[in-house]
C-alpha cells in the first residue's frame, strides 16, 4: 500500500482527517488518566481546606489506610465473600434468566401468564425487599445472595424473552421444514437469535450484582466490604471508609470490564462484535 492511498483511506468522504486507531484509543487513555489526576488533585485540596472538616481525608491518608488493608487477612477474606456472593447470584440469575426467558418468549400462554407478574416486579428495586429478607433469613449471606438474585434475574428474564421473538420468522419455518426438533430449533435457532439480548442483559447485570452484594452488607449486616463499610463509618473512620469505596470501585471496574470481554468473546460472530477491515 502506498503512502498516497494510506493518506486517502485516513479521511472521510468529507474530506475530515479520522486519526487512527491505535492512535485514538491512546489519546483515550491519555485523558482518562489525566481526568484521574485532576480529581485526585481537587480531593487534596478539599481535604488540605478543610471544607468538610474530618470527613474528608487527604489523598495520601487514603492511600495509606489502603496500603494497610491490603496486608490485612481479614480485608481479603471480606472481598472474597462479597465476590463471592456476586458470582453466585449472578450465575444463578443467568441460568434462571435463560431458560425462564426461552419458555416465556416460545410460549404465548407463559407470556401471558407472566407478563402482568414481571411488569409488577420489574420497577421494585431489591432494597425495598431487604427489610423482608432480613427478618426471614437474618444478615447472613443467604441473604444477600437473594437479593443478587431478585435484582438480576428479572433483567435477564425480559431481555432473554424480547430476544427470543427477535427471531427471525422465516428461520424458524425452515427448521421446520428440515424437520428439526422443537428442542433443536431452541438450540440452534432460538438461542443464538437471542444471544446478543442475553450479552447485554448480562454486560449489566455483572456490577449490579456487586451492587447489591455491597448494599446487603451495608444496610443488611450481611457479611462482606458492605458491613465493613458500614462500620467504618459508624466509627468515624473515615480514612478506612474512603479506601474501601476506592477498592469497590476498582472492583465495579474489574465486574465491567470482564463481563464486556466475555461478551465479545461470545459473541465474536454477530456484527456487533465483528472486527470490520477496510
Amino acid at each position: 500500500m502506498t503512502a498516497s492511498s494510506s493518506a486517502t483511506n485516513s479521511r472521510t468522504p468529507n474530506g475530515l482527517l479520522v486519526l487512527p486507531q491505535r492512535d485514538s484509543r491512546s489519546t483515550r487513555t491519555l485523558l482518562g488518566a489525566l481526568g484521574a489526576v485532576i480529581v485526585l488533585v481537587a480531593w487534596q485540596v478539599v481535604a488540605a481546606a478543610q471544607l468538610f472538616g474530618d470527613a474528608v481525608p487527604s489523598v495520601f491518608e487514603t492511600a495509606g489506610k489502603l496500603a494497610a488493608l491490603l496486608g490485612t487477612q481479614e480485608f481479603w477474606a471480606e472481598l472474597s465473600v462479597t465476590v463471592l456472593i456476586a458470582l453466585a447470584g449472578l450465575v444463578f440469575s443467568a441460568v434462571l434468566g435463560i431458560v425462564l426467558g426461552i419458555l416465556i418468549g416460545t410460549s404465548a400462554v407463559l407470556r401471558s401468564l407472566t407478563l402482568a407478574v414481571f411488569e409488577f416486579l420489574k420497577p421494585i428495586p431489591p432494597i425495598v425487599i431487604l427489610p423482608l429478607a432480613v427478618m426471614v433469613l437474618g444478615p447472613t449471606w443467604p441473604m444477600a445472595f437473594v437479593l443478587v438474585a431478585f435484582g438480576c434475574s428479572l433483567a435477564i428474564v425480559m431481555q432473554t424473552a424480547s430476544g427470543v421473538q427477535d427471531t427471525d420468522p422465516v428461520a424458524l419455518a425452515t427448521a421446520r421444514s428440515f424437520g428439526m426438533t422443537p428442542m433443536e430449533i431452541k438450540a440452534r435457532i432460538v438461542l443464538p437469535s437471542a444471544s446478543p439480548f442475553i450479552g447485554t442483559a448480562m454486560r449489566v447485570a455483572a456490577p449490579t450484582a456487586l451492587v447489591i452484594a455491597v448494599v446487603a452488607g451495608l444496610l443488611g449486616g450481611a457479611p462482606g466490604l458492605g458491613r465493613s463499610i458500614y462500620q467504618a463509618q459508624a466509627a468515624g473512620n473515615f480514612s478506612t471508609l474512603y479506601a474501601l469505596v476506592i477498592v469497590l470501585g476498582m472492583l465495579g471496574l474489574v465486574f465491567h470490564w470482564t463481563s464486556s470481554w466475555a461478551e465479545a468473546k461470545a459473541l465474536h460472530w454477530h456484527p456487533s462484535h465483528r472486527e470490520v477491515s477496510l
